[in-house]
């Protein structure tokens, strides 16, 4: 359900004055923006909170979930986005909330600067392409500095456009994504120490900073705990990220992607790795028929969960550690409470504020066999 606010008759603590023009109009982007950072990082524990209990019926829920781990600087960090074409006029929008109205955009808080320079020769040059295109896509390397601009544009000859992929890097290794494949829209780096949830790096830490992406990545090697003996599973594995990066930790990691884009990435990426292998099918239907039962199983899957048969299949193989990245807490709640119904015990539930001023909540939770 949904409502709209038809009268503020007190302020609560926390709520601020949006910055942004758009927001304040009714843009679908963000959600948050009228509460300060520290009120939504409380928000988004709260929510995983309750989801745990409501829909995982677990009961110590509020000690399950850890405080989230958050941005030092909550802005211009999401290095995607894709612009609706008006019909009539050809202006890059975005949509009204909780409709299809297209609303101009002349620049976007929590895109990287990159987009918003992109967006600004654009804007207004497109009146052409209106009835040809529906959409033009913005993608940043923050740590490379290349922008992917999808798709060709010669009204703008000013920018390079219809590029094939570009290049993101995660903790020295770089990943080559071409326009369709998934990665984590978060990967601004900034200074930080490396917080003390993550108890192990395993890798060497970039010297310009850490950026939520690569938390998310150090979190799921500690929990994991890999070894040099270790097959491991990446189940979900997009372009290959978790298993690459796993890759001089353990004995062998198994790529699991149903994607056609995301496995070319994913081979190309490991073009130089001899122990990391991919395997195009949906997860449902390679995780049972593999030849090797896993020490350890990453899963990261798009918003609705995990397959039924992904858990059916968990449960049969019982690797002895899960870590499951989840970026909707209710569908991580129902998945949990199947694997803890099955045997398994869940030690934390640990989110991270990868989509600042937004209600979405990615989170890493840790299982054992």
């Amino acid at each position: 359900m949904r409502g709209d606010v038809v009268s503020l008759e007190r302020s609560a603590r926390g709520r601020i004055e949006p910055p942004c023009t758009h927001y304040r109009e009714g843009c679908g982007g963000c959600s948050w923006q009228h509460a300060d950072y520290a009120l939504q990082l409380q928000l988004k524990q709260s929510i995983v909170v309750e989801q745990l209990r409501r829909i995982g019926r677990f009961p110590d829920a509020e000690e399950l979930v850890r405080p989230p781990l958050a941005m030092l600087e909550p802005w211009h960090y999401r290095n995607q986005a894709r612009f609706t074409v008006g019909r009539r006029f050809g202006e890059l929008c975005f949509t009204y909330r909780a409709s299809h109205r297209l609303l101009r955009v002349e620049h976007c808080w929590i895109v990287h600067p990159h987009i918003n320079t992109a967006l600004e020769v654009m804007q207004g040059r497109l009146a052409d392409l209106g009835r040809r295109i529906h959409q033009v896509s913005v993608r940043v390397g923050a740590n490379t500095g290349q922008v992917l601009i999808s798709p060709a544009l010669p009204e703008v000859p000013e920018l390079e456009t219809g590029q094939p992929h570009l290049e993101e890097e995660l903790l020295g290794r770089r990943f080559r994504l071409e326009p369709p494949s998934f990665f984590q829209v978060n990967t601004l780096r900034e200074k930080r120490e490396v917080p003390a949830t993550v108890r192990r790096t395993w890798l060497p830490l970039p010297d310009d900073g850490v950026s939520m992406a690569e938390l998310l990545a150090l979190l799921v090697l500690d929990r994991l705990e890999p070894s040099e003996s270790d097959v491991v599973v990446d189940a979900y594995s997009g372009v290959g990220t978790f298993a690459l990066l796993l890759s001089p930790l353990v004995r062998e990691a198994i790529g699991i992607e149903e994607a056609r884009s995301a496995i070319r990435d994913a081979e190309h990426n490991a073009r130089e790795v001899d122990n990391v292998r991919f395997i195009q099918a949906k997860t449902e239907e390679a995780l049972p028929a593999l030849d090797v039962r896993p020490d350890a199983v990453v899963l990261d899957p798009a918003r609705v969960g995990c397959h039924p048969g992904v858990l059916r299949a968990l449960l049969d193989v019982r690797p002895p550690r899960i870590v499951y990245v989840s970026c909707d807490p209710s569908t991580l709640a129902r998945d949990l409470r199947i694997l803890v119904d099955g045997g398994f015990k869940l030690h934390e539930v640990q989110p991270l504020d990868m989509f600042p001023q937004t209600y979405h909540i990615e989170c890493v939770a840790t299982l054992s066999g």
